[in-house]
């Protein structure tokens, strides 16, 4: 028994190392074979996508590379003084990788995905698996804090229900405001967002006079000329932190000029990336058509592929300044911005999604999701601090980011199972099983839909039943 238990999880641990380079063009030619492909499509499909992928990895670390030492140049300029440092995403995640019940909560989501997909629950397929960190990351530090195993694996458990859904509920606007039909994005960093933008979208769709404001950037193209150009604006954002950095006039037309390089290269790498997964797309579509009648499958990604989106690279430019005045400002704010000043674009893509690309909508609500993270990161603070030092990483300072339990959806669960999870958990069942039967019954997802398509509800039930009938 024992030396079954350690062949799983050696064979576990070597799947995780491999890492998403080598098992995404796997799972990607095996799901392409799944749905009908011959090999050498499926593989070629496999290989494009990882292609695609590496090249937005290469460019976002790129943009990382060069808004870090601008973001602390600022953090210093500005004189702030703030005692809980934003140490990034990363650095989290590899302490909850080391947790002791990784493979646990990695079969439980795992699992979880299986029997919802069994059941009708959700039309997301996973395989996503390295971004199960989220999920690490909250169970990891339940059961860190409380020693309790059974918590930990509700909290994660949670996480990944509420997680697929947001997926399900989102998949129409990665449809068609990315353009990437049959994705979804599972991805904890980007859709819990969307429990703070949803509603106050909703506020701002009922407010006289700024319901009527939409500021996009083609309409900055067509107002402005070669000034509202992507690769234009990513110069002028550019240059603008460089100097808000105080670098001299080459270092500011240079970090200018990678801003410019970012805006177009990374549309380019998301251009690579679907091109890979279209094929698979199309024989999932006829595969579902065939064998599942009135379902069609997406399949969950991360959130990487849609960063290469203009305006979210643009809204995240300008969130970098405006998330360091934030953090000075805001009462009670003790997290200082750093290291995840460079991924903004994750925590805003699915707000731009969610407004059409309407960049005073998404400007605002972005603001308002950024300080529930400053707030949520500066009460997290001790326990990730403690939760890193378990694993040896020591700081002079406590810690936080923007990701883990400061994040919405993660603070929630985290918190709950923690305090009083025997009141606090059968709660939050309770407001997201009201949440569920209203989306799913209510609203539905013709409404959604037709939402993303910029339609009345009539007029895209119609444009459906005139296309049923031509089939």
């Amino acid at each position: 028994m024992d030396a079954f238990v350690n062949g799983f999880f050696a064979a576990f641990q070597a799947v995780i190392d491999a890492g998403a380079y080598v098992m995404l063009p796997i799972i990607i030619t095996v799901l392409g074979l799944v749905f009908g492909l011959k090999f050498s499509k499926a593989f070629k499909a496999g290989i494009t996508i990882d292609i695609g992928f590496a090249g937005i990895n290469l460019v976002t670390q790129l943009m990382k590379d060069q808004l870090g030492p601008a973001a602390q140049a600022m953090v210093e300029n500005f004189g702030v003084q703030l005692d809980v440092l934003d140490v990034g995403w990363s650095a989290l995640a590899s302490v909850a990788w080391a947790s002791p019940i990784v493979p646990l909560i990695v079969l439980e989501v795992i699992a979880i995905n299986i029997i919802m997909l069994a059941v009708r629950m959700t039309n997301t397929l996973d395989v996503d698996i390295w971004n199960y960190h989220s999920m690490l990351t909250c169970g990891g530090l339940v059961f860190f804090v409380t020693g309790n195993i059974v918590w930990a694996l509700v909290a994660s458990g949670l996480m990944a229900i509420i997680t697929f859904k947001f997926a399900d509920w989102s998949q129409p606007l990665v449809s068609k405001f990315f353009g990437i039909p049959n994705v979804s994005l599972p991805h904890v960093p980007s859709v819990s967002s969307l429990i703070i933008a949803a509603p106050m979208n909703w506020l701002l769709d009922h407010i006289p006079g700024v319901k009527d404001i939409d500021l996009n950037l083609s309409g900055v193209k067509k107002y402005l000329g070669f000034f509202g150009e992507p690769w234009m604006l990513g110069l002028i954002l550019g240059c603008i932190i460089g100097a808000l950095a105080k670098y001299d006039i080459a270092g500011i037309f240079t970090l200018g000029v990678y801003m410019s390089a970012v805006m177009v290269l990374l549309p380019r790498m998301t251009v690579l990336f679907v091109e890979g997964l279209m094929p698979v797309s199309s024989a999932a579509s006829k595969f579902c058509k065939k064998r599942f009648k009135g379902r069609e499958f997406s399949i969950g990604l991360d959130a990487a592929v849609v960063v290469g989106n203009d305006s979210v690279i643009t809204l995240a430019l300008l969130m970098v300044p405006i998330t360091l005045l934030l953090a000075v400002i805001l009462p009670g704010n003790h997290m200082l911005p750093f290291a995840d000043l460079a991924v903004i674009t994750f925590r805003v893509c699915m707000i731009v999604a969610l407004c059409r690309g309407n960049m005073f909508r998404s400007l605002i609500i972005a603001c308002v999701v950024m300080t529930a993270i400053l707030y949520a990161g500066t009460v997290a603070a001790p326990y990730m601090t403690a939760f890193a030092s378990s694993a040896g990483l020591d700081f002079d300072s406590l810690i936080a980011s923007t990701c883990g339990p400061s994040l919405t959806m993660s603070a929630m669960l985290f918190w709950s199972c923690i305090t009083n999870p025997v009141v606090f958990i059968p709660a939050i069942v309770v407001v997201f099983a009201a949440v569920y039967f209203f989306i799913e019954k209510k609203v539905g997802m013709n409404r959604i839909q037709a939402y993303a398509e910029g339609k009345t509800l009539e007029e895209y039930e119609a444009e459906q039943a005139e296309a049923a009938t031509e089939e």
